[in-house]
C-alpha cells in the first residue's frame, strides 16, 4: 500500500550521466533496474533533470586555461569544473531510454541559470535561489522524502541534505544511486555526513 505522504527524487538519470555519455558515472545505468522496480511503492514520484545552456558556469570550456575537475571560485562559491554535459536540446539531456518515466508527477529541471549551478532538486548552489519543490510537497502534505538515482555524491548528496533542512524526514535508497567520487573519497564522505545529518541509508529491499 503507497503510504499517502511519501515521495520519490529521481536524480539525474539521464544520458550523459550512463555509460558513453559526457560526464558518465561508473555503471550508472545500473540503478535503472532497481528505480523501476520501487518506483509504485509511492505517492508522487519526482524526476530530476540537469537542463544546462552551451555557456553553463560549471563547463570547463567556459574557463580559459582550466580544464574538467578543476575548482574555480565563482561569486563567492566553489564550483567544480565539468566536461559540458547534460545541454538543453542534446541526446545527452534525456533521460535514460530504459528509465520507465510512466509514473513520473513531475519533472524539476536545474542548472537553467548560465551563471549559477544547481546540484540540488530543492535549491541552486548559491543557496539562495529555490526551485519550488518544497512548495509542491509539502503542499501535498508530504513528509517523508526518498533520493536515488545519479550522482551519490553530488545531486543525490545536496537534494538530500536540503530535504532535511526542508524539515522533510529523508532517506536514501542506496543501491539505486551511483557516485562519481570526484574528489577521491567523495561517496564515503558524502555518506558519512548524510548519517551525520540524520538522514537514513537505507536499501531498496527495506522499502
Amino acid at each position: 500500500m503507497i503510504h499517502e505522504k511519501n515521495a520519490l527524487l529521481i536524480a539525474d538519470v539521464q544520458n550523459d550521466f550512463c555509460p558513453g555519455g559526457r560526464l558518465a558515472v561508473r555503471n550508472g545505468d545500473k540503478v535503472i533496474p532497481i528505480i523501476n522496480s520501487i518506483v509504485k511503492k509511492f505517492y508522487k514520484v519526482v524526476a530530476i533533470q540537469d537542463w544546462h545552456p552551451q555557456d553553463h558556469v560549471s563547463f570547463a570550456m567556459n574557463h580559459p586555461g582550466k580544464k574538467a575537475y578543476d575548482v574555480v571560485d565563482v561569486n563567492g562559491v566553489e564550483q567544480v569544473l565539468w566536461p559540458a554535459h547534460c545541454v538543453v536540446g542534446t541526446k545527452g539531456a534525456d533521460f535514460h531510454p530504459e528509465l520507465n518515466t510512466n509514473n513520473f508527477h513531475l519533472i524539476v529541471r536545474k542548472g537553467t541559470n548560465p551563471k549559477i549551478d544547481s546540484y540540488s532538486a530543492f535549491m541552486e548552489n548559491d543557496k539562495t535561489t529555490i526551485t519550488g519543490l518544497e512548495g509542491y510537497l509539502k503542499g501535498l502534505g508530504i513528509t517523508q522524502v526518498y533520493v536515488c538515482g545519479l550522482a551519490t555524491d553530488y545531486c543525490v548528496f545536496y537534494s538530500a541534505m536540503d530535504a532535511v533542512n526542508f524539515g522533510f524526514n529523508t532517506y536514501v535508497v542506496l543501491d539505486a544511486c551511483r557516485g562519481i567520487d570526484v574528489p577521491e573519497n567523495n561517496i564515503q564522505k558524502s555518506i558519512d555526513t548524510m548519517k551525520e545529518k540524520g538522514i537514513k541509508i537505507i536499501e531498496s529491499s527495506e522499502l
